[in-house]
């Protein structure tokens, strides 16, 4: 099931998307007042026979008219974010000389794990602000967003997609002189709107295998990014066992696994985004989001 948050007069409604059909039928009034995506998912084997039985029959939107905001607008708690979990990727970061404190093309022993503040997050078609001022070099990075459903502490690698709900496409917006001058990644990783998310969140048993969809980007139509989820160096098995640990992973809560090789910074010189570039993003049954700088 692909799910979205759309706005209508204001107001948050859920919807079931019918990608084929090309519309989007306002499931709201299915289920409690105030409920969204977020506890759609938390509560997911209670409310989904409902919206499978009764989604049919609700009044449809055309998709293209909607107004789509991010599938979880409000996250729970920070989206956990990984690091250099591309081998190709790994390397132009490290000649980049973004990397701290060197310019090491290694392979990480351990997944890199940061993140980013919940106040990032943007819709998958809203303008991303430039922040001037604060930023100058801006870059993007198309990543796989997991979305964990049942929560849970010291998750097995075996056991690991049962606590999987879905997927949903991350932009890892991101500005390179912040991360860089302060020696750390939150900064850098979390200015206002530089998440955008969606379009949809979309229930994983609509993916038969997760590892062989494409997460590909483009910078004004001109192709960046394009490689399958099977290259992640430290996969989904292994980062849901890696940080629930001793973390306690909660409903809602979203894993950015990484972005392939293509970013700004691996270029020579840097192809930093500036005011009116457009990025877009495309995952393999998760839709496309297209974002303009402001």
């Amino acid at each position: 099931m692909k799910l979205v948050t759309f706005t209508v007069a204001d107001e948050h409604r859920i919807g079931v998307v019918d990608a084929e059909q090309g519309h989007v039928r306002d499931v709201s009034d299915l289920l409690p007042a105030g409920a969204g995506v977020l506890e759609v998912i938390e509560h997911w084997a209670q409310w989904v026979p409902r919206l499978i039985a009764d989604a049919p029959a609700v009044a449809t939107h055309p998709l293209e008219s909607a107004r789509l905001v991010a599938p979880i607008p409000v996250p729970r708690r920070n989206i956990f974010c990984v690091g250099k979990n591309y081998r190709a990727h790994v390397a132009e970061f490290g000649r980049s000389g973004y990397d701290q404190p060197d310019r090491s093309e290694e392979l990480p022993e351990y997944p890199v794990v940061f993140s980013k503040a919940t106040t990032s997050v943007t819709g998958p078609f809203d303008d991303i602000a430039a922040h001037p001022g604060v930023t100058s070099e801006l870059d993007y990075e198309a990543e796989l967003g997991v979305i964990i459903g049942t929560g849970g502490r010291g998750i097995s690698r075996e056991r690991a997609f049962e606590h999987v709900w879905g997927y949903t496409i991350i932009n890892d917006f991101t500005a390179r002189d912040l991360q860089r001058n302060h020696k750390q990644w939150l900064l850098g990783k979390s200015l206002d709107t530089h998440c955008p998310m969606g379009p949809y969140a979309v229930s994983a048993d609509e993916i038969d295998d997760i590892t062989a969809v494409q997460v590909e980007s483009w910078v004004n139509g001109e192709a960046r990014q394009s490689a399958p989820v099977k290259d992640l160096i430290f996969d989904i098995p292994e980062l849901i066992a890696t940080i629930s640990a001793g973390i306690t992973l909660l409903p809602g809560d979203i894993i950015a696994t990484g972005t392939p090789a293509g970013v700004g910074i691996g270029f020579e010189p840097p192809k930093f985004m500036v005011s009116g570039d457009v990025i877009e993003i495309a995952i393999t049954g998760l839709g496309v989001q297209r974002n303009r700088v402001a």
